[in-house]
């Protein structure tokens, strides 16, 4: 199988390229020169091989925007580099697979959230995913391709960018404290198996959240991400927490308000009981099989 992957040079997308390569061709598009296909998707329309699967990775996440242009630029990268993806397909492949978000769901809170879900995102990032989505099924109901978009929550590997990476590197260095106690349950899944799964897709179509199934709460994740280290988790009491917030209320630029403590303390997790059943995605769980010191 020839797999184009946009986005190999990212995150995800490095471990997706690593894993498709064991067993299929891959050509990489994105901006830098290691890449097979140099290409600016968010500003030209690039020169496609004829492939087998188009996997699109490539996007713009894991920063809050301050600025209109920063807000923009989410939907540069997000739509109009998707917007030019498609036109540059001139042979189809067999199957388009999309790297999407639970963002698009917009929730702060929430248990076993399915699919069917309604798309209330209301941030640069998810409004940007929510229209890159219907791009991308409009244009493979129009081209009869299979559409894969996968909606992913906190992804976990080696180098992690984001806060899961500031989270492993303050462990590890000792500066971590838990905010609160930590008993919210938050979905995360494996990038490894994320890269398993999009291995064998060519057959697959449809809207599916991907997670490890387990959900932890975030004292359970940072237990065990500090046993790595040999750690111990420390933590702020609530009445602390309380007070931060009051100041963070009234003073903008402190990092801590009401918002956000509130939503350290609330559970956010989805299902992802349709993956298991139409495609039999049997994810590992995060605790136990992610190594935070690679």
């Amino acid at each position: 199988m020839k797999y184009l992957l946009t986005g190999g040079s990212g995150f995800l997308g490095g471990i997706l390229k690593d894993s498709l390569r064991q067993n299929h061709d891959v050509v990489t598009l994105g901006r830098s020169i290691t890449n097979g296909i140099i290409a600016d998707l968010s500003m030209e329309e690039p020169i496609l091989p004829p492939v087998d699967v188009i996997i699109h990775v490539a996007g713009k996440a894991h920063i809050v925007p301050k600025t209109e242009n920063e807000k923009a630029e989410f939907f540069r990268v997000n739509v109009t580099g998707t917007k030019n993806l498609l036109k540059g397909i001139k042979v189809l492949p067999k199957s388009f697979v999309f790297i999407s978000t639970v963002a698009v769901y917009g929730l702060d809170e929430g248990r076993l959230i399915k699919e069917t879900e309604e798309l209330k995102g209301d941030t640069p990032y998810a409004r940007s995913k929510i229209e890159a989505e219907k791009l991308v099924q409009d244009w493979g109901i129009k081209n009869q391709v299979n559409v894969l978009i996968l909606r992913l929550p906190l992804v976990v590997g080696p180098n992690a960018p984001g806060n899961l990476g500031a989270m492993v590197k303050a462990i590890k260095n000792g500066f971590y404290f838990r905010l609160g106690d930590g008993n919210a349950r938050k979905s995360m899944v494996l990038a490894e198996d994320v890269a398993g799964l999009v291995g064998d897709c060519e057959n697959m179509e449809g809207v599916y959240n991907l997670t490890d199934g387990q959900n932890p709460s975030m004292a359970e994740f940072d237990t065990y991400l500090a046993s790595c280290f040999n750690r111990k988790v420390k933590g702020f009491p609530q009445g602390f927490l309380n007070f931060a917030a009051k100041i963070g209320d009234t003073f903008k630029s402190f990092p801590l308000n009401s918002y956000r403590v509130e939503k350290l303390q609330t559970s956010l997790t989805f299902s992802c009981a349709k993956a298991e059943k139409d495609f039999g995605w049997k994810p590992r769980s995060v605790i136990g099989n992610f190594d935070p010191r690679l």
